[in-house]
């Protein structure tokens, strides 16, 4: 496995985030909250520090991008296919945007999730998130749960 940095708009970039959305719709399909989904979820590319695709010999795996949110850094669309979950490349690539965010002068690193991903609440609590409260732009989304980790 290897972290390749890509533009935002890259390809395989592109259709990891597109599968990552899906999963999220498809589990927050039933929560009516969910109609605010799309508003809050956008990601501006010109606010994106880093985009890292992360590849195995038969191709792309996961995916991270970590993006300026006002006067914060948060992690945007850790993604990691279904048949690489459990093999470390979350950890490399959690790793990757945490040192990206501490090159970038950040004093701490923000993610936004939501209560039914019960395999990113065990990660990110696994790897030193505390929680906080729900920002901006997902205040009006009541399944949000949101996370920090000082660097």
């Amino acid at each position: 496995m290897k972290l390749e940095q890509v533009p935002f708009g890259h390809p395989d970039a592109v259709a990891l985030r597109d599968e990552h959305v899906a999963l999220g719709n498809q589990l927050y399909a039933s929560d009516p909250s969910a109609l605010h989904r799309s508003g809050s979820e956008g990601i501006d590319p010109v606010s994106v520090i880093l985009t890292v695709v992360a590849y195995a010999d038969h191709g792309p795996i996961g995916h991270a991008c970590l993006r300026q949110l006002d006067d914060e850094v948060e992690i945007k669309r850790m993604y990691v296919v279904p048949s690489s979950r459990g093999s470390g490349v979350a950890d490399e690539l959690l790793a990757a945007m945490e040192g990206a965010a501490r090159d970038a002068g950040a004093g701490r690193v923000i993610i936004h999730t939501g209560d039914r991903q019960l395999a990113a609440l065990t990660f990110y609590q696994r790897h030193g998130y505390t929680t906080i409260p729900v920002y901006p732009p997902y205040q009006d989304v009541t399944y949000s749960l949101c996370f920090e980790k000082p660097l």
